[in-house]
């Protein structure tokens, strides 16, 4: 991996302008890093101990939890100390092993996402085969898709990215090693990797959202057709959360990686990649909590505090 044109190290330069907003910055990264530790393996336990959210909804909703957990710790740590003290270097590995990771999760949470709205889909549009259609065995195998895409995403796009000349400086104008921020750095020719990119991100951004608002577009179109207000709010209730997540997911990510290449776009792509990278991971248990009825009442039987009813 490690040729002579590469540098030793990167020095990540985050907002090293604004010295008052970085310590700002820390305690947001920090509070969010900790809702997202609290949240996801709060709802990672309950999926796992709770034996009425053992279906393929809260499966998936695991694997987000999990994936979201790894995500930021991947970057978190790092993003502190540069965020907090005057030293904000990162090695070369510690580059390769973070942006091998952000792609690889990143890419495996678009995919997953895409799944989870087919869930949805099949769970409104066809509730009589529902459990015929997603088995176990099926959940199991859409799990594996979606991490195995992400991983050779990742191996695929990492190697390409770290092999380019980059400037003596090494500056990389982020808080993480992206694949926008290192390409920028190159002094050579960046041709192949941009378009390698530009592919990349119409088959994992662009191609999983289409199938989503296609989803999406057949739920309401089944959703409308429910002479039942009641039935009607309930079915919009077990889908809402999921879009909420999805609308703040892809919005950043697209901001980071499909915007134009002027300095102001760099700028704003740095508070959007800050988002998707610590804030949504933050969220995800919040919107899934507190719109979720059936989450909140295994919160309470696993605290002890909700009575089962008894049988006649």
């Amino acid at each position: 991996m490690l040729n002579q044109s590469s540098p030793v190290g990167f020095l990540l330069l985050g907002f090293s302008e604004h010295p008052g907003l970085e310590k700002i910055l820390f305690v947001v990264v920090l509070t969010s890093y900790l809702l997202t530790l609290v949240g996801n393996t709060l709802i990672i336990l309950l999926s796992v101990l709770d034996p009425r959210l053992h279906s393929p909804m809260y499966f998936f909703l695991s694997n987000l939890s999990f994936l979201d957990l790894c995500f930021t710790t991947s970057c978190v740590p790092q993003m502190l100390v540069n965020l907090w003290g005057p030293k904000k270097t990162i090695s070369f590995l510690g580059c390769f092993i973070q942006l091998f990771i952000f792609l690889s999760l990143g890419t495996t949470e678009c995919i997953l996402l895409t799944v989870m709205a087919f869930d949805r889909y099949v769970a409104v549009c066809q509730p009589l085969h529902y459990a015929t259609i997603i088995h176990p065995r099926l959940c199991l195998q859409l799990a594996a898709v979606a991490w195995i895409i992400g991983l050779v995403e990742s191996v695929i796009q990492t190697p390409a990215t770290l092999h380019l000349p980059f400037c003596p400086h090494h500056q990389v104008d982020d808080f993480v090693c992206e694949v926008p921020a290192l390409i920028q750095l190159s002094c050579g020719d960046t041709t192949y990797n941009e378009i390698q990119m530009a592919v990349a991100s119409v088959f994992i951004l662009v191609v999983p959202l289409s199938l989503i608002l296609i989803s999406y577009g057949a739920i309401t179109r089944a959703v409308l057709r429910i002479n039942s207000a009641r039935g009607r709010r309930k079915a919009f209730g077990t889908c809402s959360s999921h879009l909420i997540v999805v609308t703040l997911f892809y919005s950043s990510v697209i901001a980071v990686y499909l915007q134009p290449k002027n300095p102001y776009a760099q700028k704003r792509g740095k508070f959007f990649g800050l988002f998707y990278a610590v804030g949504t991971p933050s969220l995800n248990p919040l919107i899934y909590t507190l719109r979720n009825k059936e989450v909140k009442r295994a919160f309470r039987r696993l605290l002890g505090k909700e009575v089962e009813p008894r049988q006649n």
